[in-house]
């Protein structure tokens, strides 16, 4: 333990400072809190987040001293520490979009018996805050809380970036082209036409674009001024997502939305915005 307290000291051979290390620090506690449960190893931290095992030992030993990441004494492997918890308790606590959208998640997954989901963004990336299932046995895993996807992958996500001015949207799509070109080939070159027909039809359909077999349908949300909020999905498996199906779905995703909207422009003046 004594090596590892003197080589926090030691200049990091790639040289991060300021927030550059603060980027590194939060990727990598996103990387434990997506696997907080079951633990992530040293090795598992190093191959997701492309470091060095020095910076990443370095970055994880500053955030284990600010309790936000704990260390298994037995296992070796790292989780969430207390820190966390209590910050995630107090975030709770606010009247933040998942907080605000829980009841329509939950009552849309009821309504429509498929999952429904509620994503925001982050970046040129989506992240899953919210999913509840249905009833209908027969269930689709494409998308589970604390996952992220580069924009315009999956149907919340192809909201998202359709609902953002044109400008910002080709620089997202610039920004993700040669992760999506390596990640989803077969998806990536028809990523322009979905966000257009996006775009000029309100809502989006991932007809199994991503993975065979796994639909999706979304729609924006957003602030009184308009402001990006973040997106409600429904996904399916595709014998519950064909066309005659797909207007009611609609109908019950955009209802949910407004739900949310209404509820949003309720604690705008508290929130100055």
């Amino acid at each position: 333990m004594r090596a590892e307290r003197d080589e926090v000291h030691h200049a990091d051979p790639e040289g991060p400072s300021g927030t550059q290390s603060v980027d590194r620090a939060m990727a990598l506690l996103d990387l434990i809190g997506r696997r907080s449960v079951e633990g992530v190893s040293l090795s598992g931290l190093v191959a997701g987040s492309g470091l060095n095992k020095a910076t990443v030992r370095r970055l994880v030993l500053a955030l284990i001293r600010a309790g936000m990441v704990a260390q298994d004494e037995a296992s070796r492997l790292y989780h969430l520490g207390d820190q966390a918890q209590v910050l995630g308790a107090m975030a709770a606590q606010r009247p933040g979009l998942a907080r605000l959208a829980g009841e329509s998640v939950m009552r849309l997954a009821q309504e429509v018996g498929d999952a429904a989901l509620l994503s925001v963004r982050r970046g040129a990336s989506s992240l899953c805050l919210l999913r509840e299932d249905g009833a209908y046995p027969i269930r689709t895993h494409a998308l589970v809380p604390g996952q992220m996807h580069p924009l315009g992958v999956g149907a919340g996500s192809l909201a998202l970036l359709a609902a953002l001015p044109e400008g910002e949207r080709e620089e997202v799509m610039a920004a993700n082209a040669a992760h999506l070109a390596r990640a989803f080939p077969h998806y990536a070159p028809r990523l322009p036409a979905l966000v257009a027909e996006t775009a000029a039809q309100g809502f989006a359909l991932n007809p199994g674009l991503i993975f065979e077999g796994s639909w999706g349908m979304g729609v924006a949300l957003r602030h009184p001024g308009g402001r990006l909020a973040g997106a409600l999905s429904i996904a399916a498996v595709d014998s519950r997502m064909r066309e005659a199906r797909r207007p009611e779905l609609l109908e019950r995703l955009r209802a949910e939305a407004a739900r949310i909207e209404r509820k949003l422009a309720q604690v705008a003046p508290r929130q100055g915005g």
